[in-house]
């Protein structure tokens, strides 16, 4: 695996990480290194490639080299909500990966829109991302299926103009069934492939949740949420802190001993945006079967 090192001269303007990267590393440009950089620091702390660098600036970080040059076409069945020349809507499946990236380069969801839009492969590891979900939560994402559709979802994304509904099944009973929970998010320093919410610092990015708990079973609740962000892990992150960690949740949660093959119950209920063609639409993907299986088990107990 490469590593580099780089020293930003005393003489250099603001600019972008990775933007600074790409013009000072031969054969490196933005899309490689977001895709394969394993790790990222500025003088030893762990930056995002959209960090402003300053002089004096000493980055360190380690690049997985096997990114293909193409991202090919594959016949992957897709659950379609919706579709138009403009955008596709997906109920994407737990456990597709959203896009290409390090580890993940084939049997994406970016693999079998290229398939079924009739496209060949290409360079773009994102063509018509406009948003994403993680790999384990199911639900409505919305794609574009040509670049002035992209700029329009984009620009409502950016904006947090949409409204994005989520239910999930967590361990515990929130103390209060309603609520908005605020904080900032930021990395965790002890595993960078977590987040934590803290309150007591400026750090990181202002995350917004909106939930309410509508059922509750036992130890187990039936919640519902609405992003004021968008934020990697926001809900789940969210819900650890409000101290009820989404069921079989591998990274915040916990082992369950009544359902210890749980896998991780979030799932994009709705989604309201406006279409490129000016119509505001609702689009929702149906309660999935690993949610029905676990609320008869519960209802049961």
């Amino acid at each position: 695996m490469p590593k580099y090192s780089l020293l930003v001269p005393e003489n250099a303007k603001s600019e972008r990480l990775d933007k600074f990267i790409a013009e000072n590393i031969a054969q490196m440009n933005r899309s490689k290194l977001k895709a394969g950089a394993v790790s990222l620091l500025v003088n030893g702390k762990p930056q995002k490639i959209a960090y402003k660098v300053r002089p004096n600036d000493k980055i360190d970080f380690d690049w997985q080299d096997n990114i293909p040059s193409n991202i090919a076409p594959e016949e992957i069945p897709l659950d379609i909500i919706y579709e138009d020349n403009d955008v596709t809507v997906v109920n994407k499946a737990q456990g597709m990966v959203t896009h290409p990236a390090a580890g993940n380069w084939t049997g994406t969801l970016v693999n079998a829109l290229l398939f079924r839009w009739g496209r060949g492969q290409t360079a773009d590891l994102r063509p018509g991302i406009v948003h994403r979900l993680d790999k384990d939560t199911s639900g409505v994402i919305i794609t574009a299926r040509n670049r002035q559709a992209e700029e329009i979802l984009q620009k409502q994304i950016r904006a947090h103009s949409t409204k994005k509904e989520y239910i999930l099944i967590v361990t515990g009973v929130p103390a209060v069934k309603s609520g908005i929970i605020k904080t900032q998010i930021v990395r965790d320093s002890a595993d960078r492939k977590r987040f934590k919410a803290v309150t007591d610092t400026s750090e990181g990015k202002t995350a917004v949740t909106y939930y309410r708990c509508f059922a509750s079973f036992g130890g187990y609740s039936l919640i519902r949420v609405r992003l004021g962000t968008g934020r990697t892990h926001q809900i789940r992150v969210h819900m650890k802190y409000l101290g009820c960690p989404i069921l079989g949740d591998s990274i915040y949660g916990k082992h369950d001993k009544i359902f210890p093959d749980a896998t991780l119950m979030l799932h994009a209920r709705r989604l309201t945006i406006t279409l490129p063609s000016g119509e505001t639409r609702t689009f929702s993907a149906p309660v999935p079967i690993r949610f029905k299986r676990v609320l008869k088990t519960l209802h049961s107990l």
